[in-house]
């Protein structure tokens, strides 16, 4: 099966290094891909905002199966692009509708959802310029901690947490009047904060049934003890220890099962990836909010733990069979470690030749390539986050002390990484 695969950081290089490893996969393309994904397929040169230009390789190339990495062409609309053109419509495409994909895309469409299928999220009100003033007076009054968050896409950097009255209001008038996310803030969720735990889980659904894949913890500050500024991710474990099977039962019940019924119930043409950023509170699971893709860095402990069939669970995803599947999950923990560019997730420079990448790495670690780029015969930095090394273990504190072992080996100018991911679930370890 000829497969296209859209992206180009470590979520893609992980997704490619698995569907590679598929009899049904014969060739696999990745545009734009990296470095490390030139290893499992062939990279393209395609901008993924150009979807004729998507469209004409695919059909230049019989690919029969598009998988879509990263959220932008979703809540673009890709899949209704290619399913308003009868060349293109037969294609198996992994990935929501753009109506399936403003779950990610808005938050407000989110909570509303939410609120519509009782699903359980922190309260909230919206805003726009339009209540503007309206909008002041709850910030003023809310309990501190309040959050607000941009509605639309904002590369991850749209969500503030504000802990005095001062501030919050400074921010809310600086994403609605000063447009500080750009258009993604010409709305505002005003939200709650809940304080607890939190965890990702990830679900895959043809619209009408659903495989629960492996749950991750990923942690989002750059500086160790989950201090600093908020990355993209700088590591990530699963199994998360304290998502036991009771804790997981209520998710399912209480947010899984409502949000695919809620798609079904609205006729929203769903299928692919929901993953659905919870907190626990309290023991109790409240969504903080949805995403229409794999998470990054969680791909890279979530499908290393897989040992089903990715393009057989794809396919069935494309067909609506997924009823009665059942996945195949190795039981061993996994936790990756994510180097980024000296300066990440501030000014950055790339280009710095990256050594190390042709050591002997492990049987039981793996090394997925994110900001990379092939140069002169050599592989150089091309990003804010670059690499990451995923490990097995017996528990989270072997599987990141493993990969630790082989980023030590890995070098680039202004090289970084977190030496304690994991650190809750394995307490002192990181004074090691």
């Amino acid at each position: 099966m000829k497969i296209l695969l859209l992206g180009s950081g470590g979520r893609e290089h992980a997704l490619a290094w698995k569907l590679n490893q598929s009899v049904w996969t014969n060739p696999l393309f990745i545009a734009p891909g990296n470095a490390g994904t030139a290893q499992c397929g062939t990279n393209v040169s395609l901008n993924l905002s150009d979807f004729d230009a998507i469209a004409a390789f695919c059909l230049q190339e019989k690919i029969e199966m598009v998988v879509v990495g990263p959220e932008e062409p979703l809540v673009k609309g890709l899949y209704d692009h290619f399913h308003q053109h009868e060349e293109l419509k037969n294609i198996y495409f992994i990935g929501p509708s753009k109506e399936g994909a403003r779950l990610e895309g808005s938050k407000a469409f989110a909570k509303a959802f939410m609120e519509r299928h009782n699903i359980p999220t922190a309260g909230y009100k919206e805003f726009d310029i339009s209540n503007f003033d309206e909008g002041l007076k709850y910030v003023n009054e809310h309990p501190l901690p309040v959050v607000l968050k941009a509605d639309g896409l904002a590369a991850g950097k749209g969500v503030i947490i504000c802990n005095s009255h001062i501030e919050a209001v400074a921010e809310f008038e600086l994403m609605l009047q000063q447009n500080k996310f750009g258009d993604a803030s010409k709305k505002v969720v005003v939200e709650e904060f809940l304080d607890g735990i939190e965890l990702s889980v990830f679900v895959l659904t043809d619209g009408k049934n659903y495989v629960i894949l492996p749950e991750a913890k990923d942690y989002k500050r750059a500086g160790e003890g989950d201090r600093g500024l908020n990355t993209g991710g700088m590591g990530a474990v699963s199994p998360v220890p304290f998502a036991t099977p009771g804790f997981m039962h209520k998710v399912e019940e209480r947010i899984i099962k409502p949000t695919i019924e809620g798609l079904k119930k609205e006729n929203i043409d769903y299928k692919g990836f929901i993953f659905i950023g919870l907190i626990k509170v309290n023991g109790q699971p409240f969504v903080i909010e949805y995403n229409c893709r794999l998470g990054d860095p969680e791909t890279e402990v979530v499908i290393p733990r897989l040992e089903s069939d990715l393009v057989g669970l794809f396919v069935a995803t494309a067909k609506q069979e997924l009823a009665g599947v059942k996945l195949s999950i190795d039981k061993r923990s996994t936790a990756t470690v994510m180097a980024v560019s000296g300066g990440y997730p501030g000014h950055f420079e790339r280009g710095f030749p990256i050594e190390g990448l042709d050591q002997e790495i492990p049987a039981d670690s793996l090394l997925f390539h994110a900001g990379t780029t092939s140069k002169e015969d050599e592989v150089v930095t091309n990003g804010g986050r670059v690499l990451c090394v995923t490990s097995y273990g017996k528990s989270v504190h072997e599987a990141v002390m493993k990969s630790r072992a082989v980023l030590d080996n890995i070098e680039y100018d202004g090289i970084y990484y977190r030496r304690d991911i994991g650190y809750e679930f394995a307490p002192g370890f990181n004074d090691e």
